[in-house]
């Protein structure tokens, strides 16, 4: 599909008054870009459940403010319209920055596959590689273990720190035969390494009916379709399976929560392996967790953040 974006470039006085003509004649499909609006979010961090502020986010402190308006492909009465309202506005005003307008034509298909061209086989610990689906790749060893795996746009690929570092305490902890609950499952990477690396039954939870579909496919992509469920459900609420060794690789604040939880369907001696928490996290979410009765084996730490590996007591 193709559509028609049209950029009007000002300053911080500039967006109310643009934003505000534009509404008064019926365009109200606009996106405002204000880097104030970042560095206002970031002096409120305290205020928010976040863990981590990507690099990206920060970037856009440094971008000009705008205005975007999105029409169909042929926009030539809005283009029009949004001109006249600049012009007005240059005329009235000599306070709202270069008021310059530029449009384009924008096909989402582009964007909508440009993610792909970085997502190439990534070799995540020494046995296991994950490999996308439209890339060509040949086992570069015999004892080599490769999941294959399309995430969309909306999940991980399985390449980041928080990913490998539960699929490399899973090759030291998972036993043979075991029962493993992924708890999160996302796009199922984990679920699928779970069962390559020896597991018995394997169970993939997500409260997200959208996981929940792109984890089934990946999980048949893999054959493993018969061997390996994945489940929309809330791990607080109707579920029963017991395992042997938990995965859950999430947030700080929600592997905290969800440790009591944890705790009713890990079987004695099992192990309980939690990621995606900041390494300064750490010694926070191990308490926490000892507190349910764990003992903690060992904490992985991979650049900035940390996997943990508890045992139940």
């Amino acid at each position: 599909m193709k559509y028609t974006e049209i950029t009007v470039y000002t300053n911080k006085n500039g967006i109310e008054l643009l934003s505000a003509a534009l509404m008064q004649i019926g365009i109200c499909d606009i996106a405002v870009n204000d880097p104030d609006d970042i560095e206002e979010l970031l002096q409120k961090k305290n205020s928010y459940d976040w863990d981590y502020v990507d690099a990206s986010v920060l970037e856009l402190k440094k971008c000009e403010p705008s205005v975007t308006i999105y029409a169909e492909e042929e926009a030539k009465e809005t283009l029009s319209a949004v001109k006249k309202i600049v012009a007005s506005l240059r005329a009235s005003h000599d306070d709202l920055g270069r008021l310059e307008c530029k449009a384009k034509v924008v096909d989402d298909t582009d964007w909508k596959d440009n993610w792909k061209k970085y997502f190439k086989p990534s070799r995540i610990t020494e046995r296991i590689t994950v490999k996308p689906t439209w890339e060509v790749y040949e086992r570069q060893t015999d004892d080599e273990l490769v999941i294959e795996i399309d995430p969309g746009m909306a999940f991980g690929t399985g390449t980041h720190e928080t990913t490998s570092s539960c699929v490399r305490l899973m090759e030291k902890y998972l036993k043979l035969g075991d029962a493993v609950l992924d708890v999160g499952s996302g796009s199922g990477i984990l679920s699928i390494a779970a069962h390559l690396l020896g597991a018995g039954k394997v169970i993939g939870i997500d409260i997200d009916p959208e996981a929940v579909r792109v984890g089934r496919e990946n999980v048949a992509l893999n054959g493993f379709a018969d061997t390996i469920e994945i489940v929309q459900g809330d791990l607080t609420k109707g579920v029963s399976f017991c395992a042997d060794l938990v995965v859950a690789n999430l947030m700080a604040d929600l592997i905290k929560f969800l440790s009591k939880d944890v705790s009713k369907h890990i079987r004695p001696g099992g192990v309980y392996i939690s990621s995606g928490i900041l390494a300064e996290l750490a010694d926070d979410v191990a308490d926490v967790i000892r507190a349910q009765g764990f003992e903690i084996a060992e904490i992985l730490f991979d650049g900035e953040w940390c996997a943990i590996a508890a045992v139940n007591k």
